[in-house]
């Protein structure tokens, strides 16, 4: 097995194992406690949060900025089919497998629009003054690091040479995940719970 392969494979140790105390820490910390009456329906609530509450229409930051909304799904959707990706093409690698070239084709351009929509709202951050006033290393970094896994994901179905370069990536940002922004794949789901919940005990949601 080549070094890169690896380091990548060690990297997705830490990265799992460092996800798995956080998100152990999160369990044990258990439900917010408020000390208000309860007056709504926590379940309904919370499922609002996850579901209707994250619609354009009702996030200002989203139906105000609707171009940079449908960049940011669609950005997502290739992180997670980059991840995805990365898992299949260990497993196919180690079984002696070869992804169809129609299948790796169709992956690349779909990764390669995923990326460009990172690209893009990387660099509505670095010219819009307002948006740069607030970012800092990390923003930067994390875009990068998910960009770019996404560009060379594309690159490695289409040019096997670039392999190594492709597992690098992947570890860096293995590492970076638990540390730098990208950790919200996991404390997203925490944060609209406890948004729900707090606003469920209100009374206040669902509409």
């Amino acid at each position: 097995m080549n070094w890169y392969i690896i380091a990548a494979l060690a990297a997705l140790l830490i990265c799992i194992i460092s996800f798995a105390f956080q998100f152990f820490n999160l369990i044990k910390a258990g439900a917010p406690r408020d000390l208000s009456e309860k007056s709504g329906d926590l379940s309904g609530a919370i499922l609002y949060s996850y579901t209707k509450a994250m619609m354009p229409k009702h996030k200002e930051s989203a139906y105000l900025h609707m171009p940079t909304y449908a960049a940011g799904l669609i950005y997502h959707m290739g992180t997670f089919l980059s991840l995805a990706l990365f898992v299949a093409l260990l497993i196919f690698r180690f079984a002696g497998v070869e992804i169809p070239g129609i299948i790796s084709l169709s992956i690349a351009v779909l990764l390669i629009i995923t990326s460009l929509s990172g690209f893009g709202i990387l660099l509505k951050r670095i010219v819009k003054k307002d948006l740069r006033y607030l970012s800092g290393p990390d923003d930067y970094i994390s875009n990068l690091l998910t960009t770019m896994i996404q560009l060379l994901s594309a690159l490695y179905l289409l040019f096997p040479a670039t392999e190594p370069v492709y597992f690098v990536f992947a570890a860096l940002l293995f590492l970076w995940m638990p540390v730098g922004k990208t950790k919200h794949v996991l404390y997203f789901f925490s944060a609209r719970y406890h948004l729900g919940y707090f606003y469920g005990w209100r009374g206040t949601w669902p509409e």
